[in-house]
């Protein structure tokens, strides 16, 4: 079970965004009565699935920022969900870095550098349960990102090569702009079944994955 202090982190964040660091500039949402459709893509050929799920019956999308506390918050709440639907709900994550930390492109490069080689759950494991080692700093973290794929075991040459690649800056760039595009302001921002999930609790958040895991 999660603590208290943990919860109300999560919902915080869910419900109120947080502070002004999670959230991007307001006014670059889809202007009202605009469907997700027309605004942009919530998920893409290349997205990175986190899961899939074998029998899919729902998908569970996170934009989320490897230096945003509320994304480290909910990390461990989405794992248990994601080992107790693995079977039924497919878990997607989509970049969405913010102008008010520092590294936080910086990690999503090194994240999406690790995922071409195959080592996206580990790498992004890894930032969030070293984020307080790393986060809210000017200081570059290049090298402690370097280190994280050192210590995974990835070819060091083709991951310098891949965070060096502007390609792979334009892979995390393309999520951002489809979130913004999207109305996403701040991270965590679920979407269920191309649907905003914006629950008042995580037992609302777990009934609406459970539903949809249902149907």
């Amino acid at each position: 079970m999660l603590g208290l202090v943990v919860a109300a982190a999560i919902i915080g964040f869910l419900v109120a965004r947080g502070a002004a660091t999670d959230q991007q500039p307001q006014g670059a949402g889809p202007s009202s009565g605009q469907s997700t459709q027309e605004a942009g893509q919530l998920v893409r050929e290349n997205s990175r699935v986190l899961s899939q799920a074998p029998n899919e019956k729902a998908v569970l999308v996170e934009f989320l920022d490897f230096e945003c506390e509320g994304c480290a918050a909910a990390y461990p709440f989405v794992e248990d969900l994601r080992a107790e639907y693995a079977d039924t709900v497919t878990f997607v994550h989509r970049y969405f870095p913010l102008p008010g930390h520092p590294n936080s492109v910086t990690a999503a490069v090194a994240v999406e550098a690790a995922a071409q080689q195959g080592a996206y759950e580990p790498m992004y494991q890894k930032m969030f349960e070293t984020q307080p080692e790393w986060s809210h700093t000017t200081e570059d973290r290049s090298d402690v990102f370097r280190g994280y794929a050192e210590d995974l075991g990835l070819d060091l040459a083709a991951y310098d090569a891949a965070v060096a690649d502007p390609a792979t800056r334009e892979r995390v760039e393309l999520d951002v702009a489809d979130g913004t595009a999207l109305g996403v302001s701040g991270t965590p921002t679920f979407y269920l079944d191309g649907e905003p999930l914006q629950p008042n609790s995580l037992e609302e958040f777990t009934a609406a994955v459970e539903a949809a895991a249902r149907d």
